[in-house]
């Protein structure tokens, strides 16, 4: 379980993440929308103790995050940034065995080495487990990151614009997986977006936020009218339905 209360971060007198909470209790898929600058990344890092929390709390069932030892936290909450640099002369099969250092502490056993392919199959990367990451294809090197993650074996994942830099395909097939993540997998998947019809295609509920504050909380259908998203990025929308699927238009 994931609770976070009243979280803020300060850099200086701005309030990046003002007073934000909420609860993640049952396996789904969580998206985070908002414009740029309104706390969705800051957020995140906060939960998983990447950034140091100014006030509230976060909880990961029910142990502090800043007090619990962080690899007792690696075992319950993973996360994947934006960035990640790219070590080259990393096979697949490598950078996703460092998913499984909470667990091994660097010595892997046989069980890290079944999580790894567990994972490796679940991301369809066997074919490329042991090619090197500077030479496989961006889609699969992000699915890689992932599956790192996944190795990780925690039941809270966070992940942080997962489909930057994918075109439409990649994109696509990495939503599909964070949906398997969570209903085959029993995982609770909080996912940064910005296309809202990703969200909508793919979430069980969005959290919209704004200037730092959480300002709407729910499933898709109570979050996505055109007066929230309206008000949220500040640009005129249609909001529709198409074949049971709430759908997004941007008006030119």
């Amino acid at each position: 379980m994931i609770e976070a209360a009243a979280l803020t971060k300060l850099y200086g007198k701005a309030r990046v993440v003002d007073e934000a909470s909420l609860t993640l209790a049952s396996p789904g898929v969580t998206a985070i929308i908002g414009p740029n600058g309104a706390g969705k990344s800051t957020l995140l890092s906060m939960i998983a103790r990447l950034l140091p929390i100014d006030g509230g709390r976060a909880l990961i069932d029910g142990l502090d995050v800043t007090r619990t030892r962080g690899d007792e936290l690696a075992k319950r909450i993973s996360i994947l940034k934006q960035e990640n640099g790219l070590m080259a002369r990393l096979t697949a099969r490598d950078l996703i065995g460092f998913g499984r250092f909470p667990h091994s502490k660097g010595r892997l056993t046989p069980t890290d080495y079944e999580k790894i392919e567990e994972a490796l199959t679940f991301l369809d990367l066997l074919p490329f487990a042991d090619r090197f990451l500077d030479e496989m294809s961006g889609g699969q090197r992000q699915r890689a990151f992932v599956a790192m993650v996944l190795a990780q074996d925690t039941r809270a994942i966070l992940l942080d614009e997962p489909l930057n830099n994918l075109d439409m395909r990649h994109a696509v097939a990495m939503m599909r997986l964070m949906r398997r993540a969570a209903d085959e997998l029993g995982k609770i998947v909080v996912v940064v977006l910005h296309d809202i019809n990703f969200a909508c295609a793919y979430a069980d509920r969005i959290i919209a936020m704004q200037g730092g504050r959480i300002v709407v909380d729910g499933p898709v259908e109570e979050v996505v009218s055109e007066e929230t998203i309206e008000a949220v990025f500040g640009l005129p929308v249609m909001v529709r339905d198409v074949e049971g699927q709430r759908t997004c238009l941007f008006r030119a």
